[in-house]
């Protein structure tokens, strides 16, 4: 859900819950700081010529495997899908998320399939299909344990990795006692005991298994699914039907392009050199093989992406969800990922839901960035996320899209900075403007903490100091008269 008025609405209570800023600022830190170390380790690595690359050089070239990919994406789609059909697997076309949710309703149907368990996947999130699914009455669990716990909460994902990154350990434990039917510990030996029992035997009893897919190789046909639980291998081996969702632009040419990517994904999302698990599953269980599923199903979807291939803004298809922008944006480091209201948030969330799903009324997201850049200097793939963000706001703005009084007051300070004449008098007069809504420190010192109308969001978390009763540039000129004449 967007607009204006509820976007500031979460903003405000994001602000105000300081638990969960504390969290969030936390766990994202610990995830920058280990992704930093993780790359001074590769570094060393590629000095001594025991990794395939430094990072620059491996952006480098991810930057042209997925240009590449993305410009020759048809062909590439067309590989995918018959080397998927050659293994065994079934292919489906999804143009957008209904189309995506009623396949997945189709398949389960016609193998009379009632209960589903589901690996983390943020493409299924962004259908929804676990509220089209439980709409038609099929039981679908969450095996991931941060997306278990959300969806005990009927919550969304607040980030890419971490979907549970904001709830405290009494927060989950409630929600497993809950299920449970009694109370239980807090300490993480309790808690993930109990998700691992309950969850083993959703799936040992689960019809159908439904995943996401890091990658997609072309030239085999093979899905690459990378996890630090051991859900994503149950999900894809004891089920005896697996689905898997995937955007269309997931697609890698072969495994040497693959090897690139995968020694950028880890290390950008978790500062780990591999992740605990990496899966490569090419069609379904053969005669003899012990696990696997019977039937495999890959549908691709498009919702909106192939509108984007057409823009300007093709290369945030390159995007490898490792959520290395989330955890470099002062933004979202106090937010938090639900105050955004997107599936997708922080910097990368900011650019690609008004992309998929329009400017309006998505178009406030925009605001939400101090466009220091450091998304685009942590991501992987070197995606230019502030510059995305700042022609988004050229196009809102086009659009009609901006507030009538933010519009004047812009042209105002144009106007006004544009002729140094009248520059120096609102100079001048801006001490005096503002001495009605000035406060006084114990000190003497003054500051602004309630100003009125469309700059209130300048002081509605924070306190500003008042202009000063002598502006810089009359200060400047004083002291270079001083010089001169000394």
């Amino acid at each position: 859900m967007a607009g204006k008025a509820v976007l500031r609405q979460r903003v405000a209570r994001a602000l105000a819950d300081d638990h969960l800023r504390g969290a969030v600022r936390y766990t994202s830190e610990n995830l920058y700081l280990k992704r930093k170390a993780a790359m001074a380790d590769l570094e060393a690595l590629a000095a001594r010529g025991e990794a395939i690359g430094t990072f620059a050089e491996l952006r480098a070239r991810a930057q042209e495997i997925k240009g590449h990919t993305l410009a020759f994406l048809d062909g590439y789609l067309k590989q995918a899908a018959d080397q998927i059909r050659k293994s065994g697997g079934v292919v489906h076309w999804a143009r957008d998320a209904a189309e995506a949710n009623q396949i997945v309703l189709e398949i389960c149907h016609r193998r009379g399939a009632r209960k589903l368990i589901k690996s983390k996947s943020m493409v299924t999130e962004e259908i929804r299909l676990n509220h089209a699914l439980e709409a038609e009455g099929l039981e679908i669990v969450e095996s991931d344990l941060g997306e278990y716990i959300i969806q005990l909460a009927r919550e969304t994902p607040a980030h890419i990795v971490i979907p549970a990154i904001h709830k405290t350990r009494r927060q989950i434990a409630d929600l497993f006692g809950a299920v449970a039917g009694r109370e239980l510990a807090t300490d993480t030996r309790t808690l993930a005991g109990f998700a691992r029992e309950t969850l083993r035997h959703k799936f040992m009893t689960a019809d159908v298994g439904v995943t996401g897919a890091n990658f997609v190789v072309a030239e085999t046909g093979t899905i690459c699914l990378v996890t630090n639980e051991g859900n994503g291998r149950l999900t894809t081996s004891v089920p005896p039907c697996q689905i898997t969702l995937v955007g269309i632009e997931k697609l890698v040419p072969n495994l040497e392009d693959l090897a690139v990517l995968m020694a950028l994904l880890p290390r950008s999302a978790t500062g780990q050199k591999m992740t605990t698990y990496f899966n490569l599953i090419t069609g379904p269980r053969r005669p003899g093989e012990p696990d696997g599923p019977e039937e495999l199903h890959v549908i691709f979807l498009d919702n909106g992406r192939s509108e984007i291939l057409a823009t300007r803004y093709r290369e945030v298809l390159a995007c490898i969800r490792c959520g290395a922008c989330l955890n470099a944006c002062p933004v979202y480091r106090q937010l938090g990922g639900h105050a955004y209201g997107s599936v997708y948030p922080g910097p990368i969330g900011t650019v690609l839901t008004p992309l998929l799903q329009g400017l309006d009324p998505w178009d406030e997201l925009l605001q939400y960035c101090s466009l220091c850049g450091a998304c685009t200097e942590n991501c992987p793939l070197g995606i230019q996320l502030h510059k995305h963000i700042i022609h988004l706001r050229g196009e809102a703005v086009a659009r009609g899209r901006e507030h009538p009084l933010m519009r004047t007051a812009l042209k105002a300070v144009h106007f006004a900075w544009t002729r140094p004449g009248v520059y120096r008098l609102v100079a001048r007069g801006a001490h005096l403007a503002t001495r009605p809504f000035a406060r006084r420190r114990p000190d003497g010192s003054a500051y602004l903490d309630r100003l009125p109308s469309i700059a209130a969001g300048w002081t509605f978390s924070r306190t500003l100091p008042t202009p000063a009763r002598k502006p810089f540039h009359r200060r400047w000129a004083e002291l270079e008269r001083e010089e001169g004449a000394k």
